[in-house]
């Protein structure tokens, strides 16, 4: 019998080789950082499988490094000033020994390939390594390199580096674009802003170049903030930088391009989508990140009222049927999805997945990208699905009647199928099936149920902050004083946490339409969304605005969050 391998996580894979965990902790080590996104490193120690002691002799005599004790110790200031805190912050190391040829950087994680050269770049000399607990690393940081640095003091001291670029992009040729893009200020730049991003748990990062500035934007729980804008001669390093970060083709400049960069940043890798885009200045790049230690795929941690949770896990459950998701882009759609999929992935069910792209790699399942530059279609992989004996079939979008009629072909014949919709409500998604010319009478034998669904910000808990509700907000609501019954409403005073937002985090506002043979018999008739939708909700179907001022009355969230999205 062969010996299980663990390949896929180095920090596992040495545990198990060297004896000091078997195959079934591995398997739950891993299975928990699937589901949570926590590093193993840190599932090894918090869950009590190994004392950080042990997992650092383990890493350290498989790796060659040493083990170094910070607690306690002061390291001189030429050998601090061999690293700069961005530096330290990016990559969870500090500095230990300098020399005019090499750094030693302690850290707590064997470090890959990548952050090894992207520091002896960065530096210029050798770099070494060396282990010391992680509390000690994150200690020395903050003792040596203080605070996160503000993006306006990086940026000030970047817009003093020459790089040999023109504020005319045609000027510069490939090799040219190719030089300064290496250059070591747009390198520290561009880690520098995707750091950042990172660290406050931005969903996008956009780099947009006008006639006269060239602009930064993160998005965050779904609001853009803009950083201070970088010298437009940075335009063009910048991006071609992030072009060969993605392996995109530099100079190629009048045509749409997407890439993908696996960043990694303290000691776990970030996952980030690029879409290049040519402007009237530029190009236009926007990064989706993709981080799965900050976006939960556990179904009971999406913020599901009880009904609607045990509904969509009676659901779930079915042999056969569609489920479709829907809401405008944003919304969270693809989330809900894989955490339903998440559920049902056991041994015993073969499910297949197509996607534009693939958001997240879950482990299980079969998950194929989407591609129609290269023919590689909706319609065309999931007829090569139902070839594929498969149990269940996620559809990342249904745009087009023949994907639409394969998904019901699929539904008819056995199989589970979950997709998503762009719709303003769950109603709405059956008036659109029926738009695209799919039978309604099939639409009634195959629909199991539809879930509409936004996101809102999260009062920011640290500066929340109650009032009493005025007559003027609880009319904006329909709601009466007596419905109130005294509670009071809560906002966000703005604090140094949330950023001055007054929100921090997102939660999902829901409605659920259970497809019912009431809502079957509308459906054959063709009813209008709008009868649909009072149907459902004489069947007790609660509305995305009424889940909205359930989550304003449990102090989640605020009036205008819940009438900006519902």
């Amino acid at each position: 019998m062969a010996t299980q391998t663990y390949a896929s996580d180095p920090t596992v894979e040495t545990l198990h080789d060297t004896g000091l965990l078997d195959d079934a902790a591995c398997d739950e080590i891993l299975e928990q950082h699937d589901r949570t996104g926590k590093e193993t490193r840190d599932i090894v120690v918090d869950g009590g499988y190994l004392s950080e002691e042990d997992l650092l002799e383990a890493l350290a005599s498989n790796s060659g490094y040493e083990i170094v004790h910070l607690s306690g110790s002061d390291i001189a200031e030429d050998v601090i000033k061999a690293l700069s805190g961005t530096q330290a912050r990016l990559y969870n190391v500090v500095p230990v020994e300098n020399t005019p040829t090499s750094v030693t950087l302690a850290t707590f994680y064997v470090p890959p390939p990548d952050v090894s050269d992207a520091l002896t770049f960065a530096l210029g000399k050798e770099v070494n390594f060396a282990l010391a607990p992680k509390k000690d690393v994150l200690d020395c940081i903050t003792r040596y390199y203080g605070a996160q640095e503000s993006s306006a003091d990086n940026y000030l001291a970047f817009a003093e580096f020459e790089t040999g670029a023109s504020d005319e992009e045609e000027a510069m040729d490939e090799k040219q674009m190719a030089e300064a893009a290496s250059s070591a200020p747009v390198v520290r730049l561009v880690n520098l802003v995707l750091n950042q991003a990172v660290q406050a748990r931005a969903s996008d990062i956009h780099f947009e170049p006008f006639e006269k500035e060239f602009k930064i934007r993160y998005r965050v729980d779904g609001a853009l903030y803009e950083m201070t804008a970088p010298p437009k001669s940075l335009a063009t390093p910048v991006i071609s930088r992030i072009k060969v970060l993605s392996g995109l083709n530099i100079a190629e400049r009048r045509l749409p391009q997407d890439g993908r960069i696996e960043l990694p940043v303290g000691g776990r890798v970030i996952d980030l989508r690029v879409s290049c885009l040519p402007t009237q200045f530029g190009e236009s790049v926007v990064l989706r990140v993709l981080d799965r230690s900050v976006v939960s795929l556990d179904l009971e941690n999406l913020g599901m009222p009880e009904d609607v949770y045990d509904a969509i896990c009676r659901d779930i459950d079915k042999p056969n049927g569609i489920v479709i998701v829907t809401g405008p882009t944003g919304s969270g759609k693809t989330t809900t999805l894989y955490s339903c999929l998440r559920r049902i992935n056991k041994e015993g069910t073969k499910i297949l997945t197509a996607e534009e792209p693939v958001e997240y790699d879950i482990d299980g399942l079969v998950q194929v990208p989407i591609n129609p530059v290269q023919g590689n279609t909706f319609p065309l992989v999931l007829r090569a699905f139902l070839r594929q004996d498969p149990d269940v079939i996620m559809v990342g979008e249904i745009r087009d009647l023949e994907t639409a009629q394969i998904a019901v072909q699929a539904s008819l014949t056995g199989h589970l199928v979950f997709s998503t919709l762009h719709t303003n409500d769950a109603a709405g998604a059956v008036t659109r099936l029926i738009d695209m010319d799919v039978a309604p009478y099939l639409i009634s034998s195959t629909l199991n149920a539809c879930l509409g669904q936004r996101l809102v910000r999260r009062i920011c808990k640290n500066c929340r902050t109650e009032y009493d509700p005025t007559p003027e907000a609880l009319q904006r609501l329909n709601l009466t004083p007596d419905q109130v019954a005294g509670r009071k409403f809560a906002f966000g005073a703005g604090c140094d946490v949330c950023n001055k937002s007054g929100y921090k985090g997102r939660t999902g506002l829901y409605e659920y339409l259970t497809v019912t043979d009431p809502i079957r018999v509308m459906i054959s008739e063709k009813k209008p969304t709008l009868v649909i939708r009072e149907k459902a909700r004489e069947l007790g179907m609660r509305t995305m605005r009424e889940d909205g001022v359930r989550n304003v009355l449990d102090g989640v969230t605020t009036v205008d969050e819940v009438l900006r999205y519902t």
